[in-house]
């Protein structure tokens, strides 16, 4: 097989605006870090400073101090619900995954479709019947309903994904545990899902970060401060007399930690999650 070697000039040149974009797209990340330790008074000097010249960490400990700015509760209510989004969306979209990529019936491709058009549409089409569906089901400000809003996020991502690792699999390994004994259940339990284990935890871990990172629906269909997510508690820091410019950034930093830890550990199945589940269509 031929393997292509890059001329010194090339890689030299690719590895430059490998640089600059990293530094592009990692400024907004360095401006919010730098501007949380800034005080309020250095945050709008002009021209402005590349670092803090007094350094402020009151904007952190107001995050863990009991009042308004207090984030544990925002973090359980993000995690509770990303978790239940999360849940419902593999549990649904494996056994739907596995249908699709496995039997062939009428409407599977309108299914398909659909999925794919779900993938579409933005959020404020759906805010509307989502509100009246949740109201009508008396899910209205509660966590139910972010959680179920959330879910039709991860869901059609979900399927379209392990919809492509299920196809991969050799019919043969299924029908070789029907030849054990196993009933069709039990091959897909204990067979096909272990096989196709990499594509379940990678939409598990997309499930999870677009919940933690939804803000349209947490600030939609709750109302109740204390039971928002992360994304929601922001706005805590945007009076109608200013914004707390170095509390909100500090917050956002916090915010965006587990997220980062998830992808730092994570990151091995994400890249086989991912490539693996393209291969075949």
């Amino acid at each position: 097989m031929d393997e292509r070697r890059l001329t010194k000039g090339k890689n030299i040149l690719f590895c430059t605006i490998s640089v600059i974009l990293l530094i592009v797209l990692l400024f907004p990340l360095f401006w919010t870090l730098i501007t949380s330790f800034k005080t309020e008074k250095e945050i709008f000097r002009i021209p402005p400073t590349w670092y803090p010249h007094e350094w402020n960490t009151k904007s952190y400990a107001a995050q863990i101090e009991t009042g308004d700015f207090n984030m544990f509760h925002s973090f359980f209510n993000s995690f509770m619900i990303s978790t239940g989004a999360t849940v419902i969306a593999v549990v649904l979209a494996v056994p739907a995954s596995y249908a699709i990529a496995r039997y062939k019936f009428a409407g599977r491709k309108a299914m398909l479709l659909g999925f794919l058009v779900t993938q579409m549409l933005p959020v404020s089409v759906l805010l509307t019947p989502m509100f009246i569906m949740f109201r009508n089901m008396n899910m209205y400000n509660t966590w139910g309903a972010a959680i179920l809003a959330d879910a039709t996020i991860g869901i059609p991502f979900s399927v379209l994904i392990l919809k492509n690792y299920f196809a991969s699999i050799p019919a043969a390994l299924e029908e070789a545990a029907y030849i054990d004994g196993c009933t069709r259940f039990g091959a897909f339990m204990r067979i096909l899902v272990p096989v196709a284990k990499p594509g379940v935890v990678v939409c598990a871990i997309f499930s999870f970060l677009y919940a933690w990172g939804d803000l349209a629906y947490g600030m939609t269909f709750i109302l109740d401060q204390e039971k928002r997510p992360i994304t929601a508690g922001i706005f805590n820091f945007m009076g109608q007399y200013g914004t707390k410019w170095s509390y909100l950034t500090a917050f956002a930093i916090v915010a965006i930690i587990p997220v980062t830890l998830i992808f730092i550990f994570m990151q091995k199945y994400i890249i086989s999650g991912m490539t693996n589940g393209a291969v075949k269509g």
